[in-house]
This record gives C-alpha cells, structure tokens and sequence, in this order.
C-alpha cells in the first residue's frame, strides 16, 4: 500500500505541474499581432515534399504584418518535383527566392545542412529568421505574432509549437505525448531564466530567432551532427548567452507530422534515442513513465478481482490523475482530449516500446530518415 500510495503522490505532483506550467507559465502569443517593421526571412527546407508543400507555401503567401518578408526555400535533392511545385505555386513573386541544396558534407546531417545553407544565403537585411517545416500551415498573423512574441518575451529563440493535426489511432495515441512531456516534466519559468543548456526544449516545425544571437551560438554549424537539432541549437544559444522560450502556436499553426502508422513509428525511432541520451538514462525514464501512468489501471483492475477495494480505489485515483495531466495538456495546446486521454497508458506503453525500438535500431546501424543515414 505504502508504494500506491507513492506513485499516487508521484502523479499528483506532476499533474499539479502541468496545470500550472499551463496555466501560468506557457507563452501564448497574440493572434492579431502589430505589424513587424523588421525584416524577416522565412527558411523553408523541403526534401520531398511535392505532395505537401502547397498549402504550407500558400499560408507563407498570406503572411500579413510582416511588409518585409523574405521567404527562402530550399530543395535539398528532392527527386519528387518539389521545385516544380515551388514554382507553380510562388509564380513570380518577388518575396519568394527558390535554391537549389547542396548534398550534406561529411559530418553533417541532412537538415542542419539544408537550414544551415537557408541561413547564410537569407537576405542579409533580414534581422529575423524563421524556419518553418513543409507539414507546417501557418494562420495569416503568424509570423507577425511570432516575432513579436520573440521581441516581448527579450529571448534570442522563440519555439511557438504548433497544434499537431491526428487523423489516426497511431497519432491519437503518441502525437500529444510531444505537448505532455514538455508541460509534464519541464518547468517553463525556470528554463526561460536558467543559463544552464541542458535546461532546453525546442520544436524545429515553428522555429523563430534573432538573426544576431543565432549567429553567436554558432547556427546550425554548431549542431551539424545532431538528430535533434532543434533542442541542441537552443542549447547552442543558451551556451552562447542567449535565452530562450517555448510557447503555444495552437492558435498560429498546425502541423500533420505524419501520414501513416509506418511513417510515425519511423519518424520516433530516429530520434527517440537522442531525446533520452545513455541507455541506462533511458530505461530508468521509461520504467518511472510505465510504473506512474501505465500501472496504475491494471492494478486496479488485478485488486478488484482479487476483493481488495481500497488498493483498487487508490490505483484508481492515480490513473484519473494520469488522465487529468492529458487533459490539461491537450486544452492547453488545442489538442483532442476526449477519449483520447482515456487512453493515456496505452500511450505511455507504446512510448516505452519505441523508446526500445530506438536503440534498437540505432545499435544495429539501422537508422535512416528521408533515405539517409542518421547515425
């Protein structure tokens, strides 16, 4: 009992954390934002993307707010007739300037490179950069709001994350476990005034900084060889003195990440095992995460079968607590909560199983995104 009692308080506590990360710490920068006197260049890097950068370009097209609006695409050796697309949709205008990538040298990965070469041939009167991914639709202010969202807060890097678009069971179940670990496990207030690096989080679909202080921290040279490159480059910048800031995009952007179950699994496994870092590290987050969200349930159902009412209404509590962290999540970040967050230990299991599935791969040299290696 004395241990029920523990992952009860366990998951109190961490509950009692979201609601107030959510309600008091999370940045939720204006929908109608004041017009942007900057310059600002918008980077966008696609590999491949023919079939979904057409509406992500268009809402690019739409921006208002921002009367000096550099858009920069880049096709990184796509084979699809992405430039194409670019192309038909930009026409001739003027804001828009379409390059053609160059392969990734040695010891660099693919989209550091890709975002690396956006930035360093981005107009240089542009005192912004915003980098967008291609499953990225951006609402008509949102870089507007973005930047002065960037301007209020005094932070050199800005992370507005978007409201992440399920369609199906796979993405139910793992997409909004994303806005649930940062709002769960990360104090916001804290990793905004804290100089430490590791105290970072960032989301590379909606990324916004200042052109100086990402040229201080190095770029995306500073994290050439980094999965995650969008948390090391805020970590770059905090190294380089530089503060950062994540914030609710849910009323910006959304962003369908991925297309099926396949695509999903694959999408985790490349990186999941960059997220945890050791092995060991891993397996004690993943083993906590199963024993505070994943056991509570069965124990109550074992201990109602076995006639021990007071252990089944403990273990009760706890899942329902599990379940209101979800909730407040979801409502926080304009993500789906009913059912879904019934179902959030079945997310935690299926976590678990591609954190495994992660370093798997990767000790077996198995690890590729986009038809290139990641490690």
């Amino acid at each position: 009992m004395s241990i029920l009692l523990a992952l009860l308080a366990g998951v109190a506590a961490l509950t009692a954390h979201t609601v107030v990360n959510a309600g008091r710490w999370l940045r939720r920068p204006a929908a109608a934002a004041a017009e942007v006197t900057e310059t600002v260049a918008v980077l966008l890097p696609l590999r491949d993307e023919a079939a979904r950068v057409t509406p992500c370009l268009r809402a690019l097209l739409a921006q208002r707010g921002v009367p000096r609006l550099r858009i920069v695409v880049l096709d990184d050796g796509s084979t699809d007739g992405t430039a194409d697309v670019v192309r038909a949709v930009a026409g001739d205008d003027p804001r828009v300037t379409l390059l053609d990538g160059v392969a990734p040298p040695p010891g660099w990965l693919g989209k550091p490179y890709a975002c690396w070469q956006l930035a360093t041939r981005a107009d240089p009167a542009a005192t912004v950069l915003a980098f967008v991914d291609a499953d990225v639709v951006l609402a008509p202010d949102a870089v507007a709001a973005a930047v002065g969202e960037l301007r209020a807060a005094r932070v050199t890097l800005l992370s507005p994350y978007p409201r992440i678009v399920v369609a199906t069971v796979a993405d139910r179940l793992v997409q909004p476990l994303l806005q649930w670990l940062w709002l769960t496990f990360l104090p916001l207030r804290a990793m905004e005034r804290s100089a430490r690096p590791s105290l970072a989080a960032a989301g590379g679909q909606f990324l916004v900084v200042d052109r100086a202080g990402y040229a201080a921290a190095g770029g995306h040279a500073a994290v050439a060889d980094r999965i995650l490159e969008d948390v090391e480059l805020a970590r770059a910048v905090k190294r380089a003195g530089g503060r950062i800031a994540l914030a609710d995009g849910s009323r910006l952007a959304t962003c369908r990440m991925y297309d099926d179950w396949p695509q999903l699994r694959d999408g985790y496994t490349k990186s999941l095992w960059a997220t945890f870092g050791h092995p060991v590290a891993a397996g004690v987050v993943v083993t906590l995460l199963l024993l505070l969200y994943t056991a509570p349930p069965l124990v109550a159902l074992a201990a109602l079968a076995a006639g021990a009412p007071a252990v089944a209404a403990g273990a009760a509590g706890a899942y329902l607590l599990g379940v209101a962290g979800r909730v407040v999540s979801a409502r926080a970040t304009g993500g789906r909560w009913w059912p879904d967050a019934l179902a959030h230990p079945v997310s935690v299991a299926v976590l678990g199983w591609l954190t495994l599935r992660s370093y798997h791969q990767r000790k077996r040299r198995r690890l590729t995104w986009r038809g290139r290696p990641v490690v």
